[in-house]
């Protein structure tokens, strides 16, 4: 199927044009954290049909927001330079998406590669920068995230390594990052379970990763 035309000359209608169809930011969304090969998209949005994300691959390739890549004897998908330039758009909106979140369903998930992209979009470089640097250890589900904030700076790797708090979580941790939880309920409550380190450190995750609801 063609992508939809919306037979106006904007600039609002061309990006719906490009990014606009279900499915094809958050593809963007995921590839903005890394390239990846067709299967780790596959797992990463696990509701969505093959013969979409297939066709949404080509449409955003035809489009010059992403391409393949050879990698190690496999074949990736990495934005473009262009592709790139939607970040401040996705994180804009992922904060905007925020506000009308409500409490999460039992078949909803977080996966890393969202939670990566709900931490960049909560991070506060200015708050970060008055802290000691702090490195958490998350784990979602089978999947682990390093998360290491030094100063005002941010990074997130899909790996585990030695951390100054481990814990494990859901998608309730957005109610932490809302500020609608506090640290010690979340943990009370098991929206958040420390695996090992210092509890207390929790309240400095949740000054650092910070979104008003």
């Amino acid at each position: 199927m063609a992508p939809r035309e919306y037979g106006q000359y904007c600039g609002i209608t061309r990006a719906l044009e490009l990014v606009g169809e279900r499915w094809a930011l958050l593809i963007v969304r995921d590839l903005l954290v890394g390239p990846r090969r067709y299967g780790e998209l596959a797992a990463g949005l696990p509701r969505i049909p093959t013969n979409v994300l297939a066709a949404r691959l080509k449409e955003l390739q035809e489009a010059g927001i992403l391409r393949r890549a050879p990698r190690s004897r496999v074949i990736v998908y990495e934005l473009t330079p262009y592709g790139h330039e939607l970040e401040p758009v996705v994180l804009a909106l992922g904060a905007w998406g925020f506000k009308a979140l409500d409490d999460p369903r039992d078949e909803q998930i977080v996966t890393p590669d969202s939670i990566t992209m709900s931490l960049r979009t909560a991070f506060r470089p200015q708050v970060a920068a008055e802290l000691p640097s702090t490195v958490y250890g998350a784990r979602l589900g089978p999947d682990e995230l390093l998360i290491r904030v030094a100063g005002p700076t941010l990074d997130v790797a899909r790996e585990s390594g030695p951390a100054d708090l481990a814990f494990a979580t859901g998608p309730g941790i957005h109610r932490l990052i809302s500020g609608e939880l506090a640290p010690d309920r979340a943990i009370a409550t098991g929206v958040v379970e420390v695996l090992r380190g210092r509890g207390d450190l929790l309240d400095r995750f949740a000054s650092t990763f910070h979104l008003a609801a």
